[in-house]
């Protein structure tokens, strides 16, 4: 289809005319309706700005630029004038606290609803933060950013299915309500769903375990299951085809991947992904090596694995779902380096690892920059009694840890977390797993499980069997 020029202000541009066509709607109309204007070497486009088009091309050359406020704006317009799905996907991706004020109400503006709804989401989740800020917008725009619901911080204990159905505290789910400051009941674990070195995702608020071991011999569970917070419902999904324990569970568009992990005290390198539409497995690239229970984040809607390779190295791999292929991306060379857990916030990688002499009780933390490309050590040194920091999650510029003594949430600044707030700890002995999902408003007038007895619990209740 060769090249077209087009003209956007007094700039002229000479692009690829299939690049045009499969990624713009505009210019696929345009070149299929047999118009005058699809024949000439030049096109005018009216109304766009130079600055707006040339981000374009550039995301649609694979670039993820990082833009400011006034690039934004221009780039809203013309995602929405040409409908450029891709860059409208790199905008919600870039989303943060300094410009989710302009991009709601540019997105409003210009009517691309999946980033007016994202942007909405984003600030409802700090809505405290943005309270006296929100002035600015149309009266409109502030009701809907209150109708949503904003995602809370749910954990769930170490849990080995057992044969009855017994008063096991650690079946419980439990999300934090940060009024009350203090963890209530959500639901209960199906009776054979195992959360005992097993994989846990969301993906579209819906909350996925795959595998896990029962008892002291490590007997691989093979049923899987998904929670729906929004009907507060458990179904049980297709288990993988190689089974495993101790594997990373990772959410991303219509797809779980579940990474490497054990089966028979071996660890593996294979890779699954399930396609939640189709409700099947397939087997995909593999690890570079072996790993189990890998430390794994998502930044700019970019799949992260953290691998070990000793001495007092860890590598950060991506996955690129579009090729099936692991890429390098960097390597932290230091002492005790080795990546336990790992967070997103905008496009940085957070990497928490041992402190000196392999001192689990102090933590440092390691921050990556996946556009820059920089390593960066956050000041100072964080507690990290019985792994909190190890089951961190993020909203907005905020870090959830917890452990059973204390849930403490950090604002994350440029060069350092610094503590927040300090909640009631997580009612449950043992390790845990933490994750964020938005909960019906229904299900957050639980009353506290804190205090109560076992024969309080309901375990009928949101607990049927599939």
């Amino acid at each position: 289809m060769a090249s077209v020029h087009v003209r956007v202000e007094q700039s002229r541009f000479t692009v690829d005319k299939a690049l045009l066509t499969q990624n713009c709607e505009y210019f696929r109309a345009l070149f299929e309706s047999g118009m005058r204007e699809c024949q000439q070497e030049e096109i005018y486009l009216g109304g766009l700005s130079t600055t707006g088009f040339k981000i374009t091309l550039e995301v649609l050359a694979g670039g993820r630029p990082i833009l400011d406020c006034d690039e934004i704006v221009e780039a809203i317009e013309c995602a929405a004038f040409l409908q450029v799905e891709k860059l409208a996907k790199h905008l919600v991706d870039i989303i943060n606290s300094s410009n989710c004020l302009v991009m709601y109400h540019a997105a409003a503006t210009y009517g691309l609803l999946g980033l007016y709804h994202s942007s909405a989401l984003f600030i409802r989740d700090m809505y405290s933060e943005f309270q006296d800020d929100l002035g600015c917008l149309p009266q409109e725009l502030v009701d809907y950013i209150k109708s949503l619901i904003p995602s809370r911080f749910v954990g769930v204990a170490s849990h080995s299915p057992s044969l009855e159905l017994l008063q096991d505290p650690s079946r419980t789910i439990c999300y934090l309500d940060e009024e009350e400051r203090r963890w209530k009941k959500l639901t209960h674990l199906p009776v054979e769903a195992s959360t005992s070195m097993s994989g846990v995702a969301v993906l579209d608020n819906k909350l996925y375990i795959v595998g896990g071991v029962r008892g002291v011999n490590k007997e691989v569970v093979e049923l899987c299951f998904c929670y729906d917070a929004e009907n507060d419902s458990w179904n049980r999904l297709p288990s993988p085809q190689q089974l495993r324990y101790s594997l990373t569970l990772i959410g991303h568009e219509d797809h779980l991947y579940a990474i490497g992990g054990e089966h028979e005290r071996t660890i593996m390198s294979s890779v699954e992904k399930y396609q939640v539409s189709a409700g099947t497995w397939s087997f995909t690239s593999q690890l570079p090596r072996p790993a189990a229970g890998a430390a794994c984040a998502k930044a700019m809607s970019r799949i992260f694995v953290c691998l070990w390779k000793p001495m007092d190295t860890t590598d950060i791999y991506e996955y690129d779902p579009s090729s099936e292929q692991w890429i390098l991306i960097t390597t932290l060379i230091l002492q005790q380096s080795y990546g336990h857990c790992m967070v997103a916030h905008r496009d940085n990688l957070y990497v928490m690892r041992n402190g000196p002499s392999d001192d689990f009780l102090r933590c440092m933390i390691d921050r990556f920059n996946i556009t820059t490309g920089q390593w960066t050590a956050l000041a100072g040194q964080y507690v990290n009694s019985k792994g909190a920091l190890f089951t961190a999650a993020v909203r907005g510029d905020s870090v959830f840890t917890v452990n059973r003594m204390l849930t403490l949430v950090y604002s994350i600044e440029q060069t350092k977390w610094k503590p927040k707030k300090e909640m009631q700890g997580f009612p449950r002995s043992g390790s845990m797993q933490t994750f964020l999902l938005r909960l019906p408003r229904s299900s957050q007038k639980l009353t506290s499980i804190l205090g109560d007895s076992d024969q309080d619990l309901d375990l009928n209740k949101s607990s049927a069997e599939p």
